[in-house]
């Protein structure tokens, strides 16, 4: 890749993990999630990540909720964003996050590809604020892999350090996994690899083949790492579910207030944001068909 790719510029909405009280702009209602679509497609993004939620905000993995969201989302942008599921969760069986897949065929899903130990830690209360592990067993990877190909949609391989970069391989010669691949690198978690710009790096240079690849940074090092991808050749991925803040320190008013200084960050690079039509050839997604 070089710098005359365009970057996708991925949104992740919502996430799971936090709540209003930590941000008020996150969107919690099918209505809200499809007011933020819009302002992030009016801002150059064109991929939508979603993490489920009841319209209470508490993390849902029902299908009635992730249709809702899906409908609310279509009924407002149409086909000028792609739809990607989250399959990552601690304690949901395999059967029902595939439930979910089966019901609405997103174009694509994430897919978690490694067990690790998930942690925030607070440097001043010197302790862990929370301290799981996030289990990604092959068996359970396999049968998510499977049941994507089975249904036609795209996985997106969420790697949390290079090792699950390096798990990539056996699937592919296992013939599970056709290339070329489209990873997402997602750096800054404890107990993951630390979101510098080497590290970016390190992770791209362990891809395989011709692999599509983009950042996902957490908390505020997410514009460290989303510079370091778009001068190295990769897309972007911002959103409320990784960081509340903009480079200066201010609170996002919405997702579209990321998305913005996402694009920003792409044009002063040299590169453009890729539309969504381009977004689709890149990641091998089929165009939607004309009415």
């Amino acid at each position: 890749m070089s710098l005359n790719d365009p970057a996708i510029i991925t949104c992740s909405i919502s996430g799971a993990l936090a709540n209003r009280e930590q941000c008020p702009a996150i969107p919690y209602t099918p209505e809200e999630y499809a007011s933020d679509a819009r302002r992030l497609v009016d801002e150059g993004g064109v991929h939508i990540h979603i993490h489920a939620r009841r319209p209470d905000g508490t993390p849902s993995y029902e299908i009635e909720d992730f249709q809702a969201i899906r409908d609310a989302i279509v009924g407002e942008v149409g086909d000028a964003a792609i739809i990607n599921f989250s399959t990552g969760t601690i304690g949901v069986p395999v059967e029902k996050r595939i439930a979910y897949l089966d019901a609405c065929r997103p174009e694509v899903a994430a897919l978690n590809m490694g067990t690790m130990n998930y942690a925030k830690y607070s440097a001043s209360r010197k302790q862990f604020v929370f301290n799981n592990v996030f289990s990604n067993p092959f068996e359970e990877i396999m049968e998510l892999l499977q049941a994507m190909n089975d249904l036609g949609i795209k996985p997106e391989h969420e790697c949390f350090d290079v090792g699950h970069v390096g798990s990539l391989a056996p699937l592919i010669d296992m013939g599970l996994l056709k290339e070329p691949v489209h990873v997402d690198f997602v750096m800054g978690v404890v107990g993951g690899i630390p979101a510098t710009a080497r590290n970016v790096a390190a992770m791209a240079d362990n891809l395989p083949g011709d692999a599509h690849w983009g950042v996902i940074g957490i908390s505020r090092a997410q514009w460290l790492v989303v510079a370091a991808a778009l001068t190295l050749g990769g897309s972007i991925r911002v959103g409320l579910e990784d960081n509340f803040y903009l480079p200066d320190g201010t609170m996002a008013r919405s997702n579209g207030d990321l998305i913005a200084k996402a694009r920003q960050m792409t044009r002063d690079v040299g590169r453009r944001p890729a539309t969504v039509e381009e977004a689709r050839r890149m990641l091998t997604l089929p165009l939607p068909t004309a009415a």
